[in-house]
């Protein structure tokens, strides 16, 4: 269950009540597919979160057809991002006195022909760009919104609002965010080297940035966030809020 979900049985359990409660408070059927049962039907949508595991797969495994996973996914993954959206933090519940590293990484997906503008040149690859921000102690605190892979990096955390009334000399990135008054390493100038004193600065502060590379890396476990996108582009963003929602829960379920 853990391998495959991220959740152990017991927390498993409390997944599919939260999600069968949400349902029960707003009044609404959750339209999952009677063959699969809840149970199943939202254990085949975190798995498909979780491993980006092909439906064919999943179809197999589950003796039913592709259409029968497909429908799961596509009624249930909206209702795990509605249930578990209070526990995703917001830009506002971050603490201006408080030290953050933050960087971007791309959710790559398709080569959509009407979304050029999810090109990233960086990446020489289409998805969307989220901003990922954790504390000294590499744990999660913030993830943006996702927009077009062909904003760089600093525009995007601009976008994302993040850095309204922020101490930014709090706040560490990379050469990314060079020049939003953060701190950052020091470019190579054009027409010299970089002095000794500059590379060890560089070399303090990259010592640092690799706890949000880490809450990154562990951000990308679940692997609809690392491998392409297969699901229509319009149903990425709701995607990507469910996975928010399951991690938050799964580190803090309280």
């Amino acid at each position: 269950m853990y391998h495959t979900t991220g959740f152990e049985p017991e927390e498993f359990l409390d997944v599919v009540e939260c999600v069968e409660r949400c349902a029960a408070e707003a009044g609404e059927s959750i339209g999952y597919p009677l063959e699969l049962g809840l149970y199943n039907s939202v254990r085949v949508a975190i798995i498909y979160l979780r491993r980006n595991t092909r439906q064919v797969e999943l179809a197999e495994y589950h003796e039913c057809s592709q259409a029968t996973i497909s429908r799961a996914i596509a009624t249930v993954t909206p209702w795990i991002e509605r249930t578990f959206r209070p526990h995703v933090p917001v830009a506002e519940e971050l603490s201006p006195d408080e030290q953050y590293v933050v960087d971007g990484t791309l959710a790559p997906c398709w080569s959509w022909a009407r979304h050029t503008e999810l090109l990233s040149g960086k990446h020489k690859t289409t998805g969307v760009n989220l901003q990922v921000v954790c504390d000294l102690y590499g744990n999660l605190r913030y993830v943006s919104d996702p927009a077009d892979g062909c904003r760089h990096d600093s525009a995007a955390l601009d976008l994302s609002g993040v850095l309204d009334g922020m101490e930014l000399k709090n706040w560490i990135g990379d050469k990314g965010y060079v020049g939003k008054g953060m701190i950052t390493p020091i470019k190579k100038p054009i027409c010299r080297d970089l002095l000794d004193w500059e590379k060890e600065f560089n070399k303090a502060i990259n010592g640092i940035r690799w706890i949000v590379e880490r809450a990154i890396a562990n951000l990308k476990t679940w692997r609809v966030l690392h491998i392409d996108y297969r699901r229509p582009y319009k149903t990425f963003a709701t995607t990507i809020s469910a996975v928010l929602g399951l991690e938050f829960f799964r580190n803090n379920p309280e």
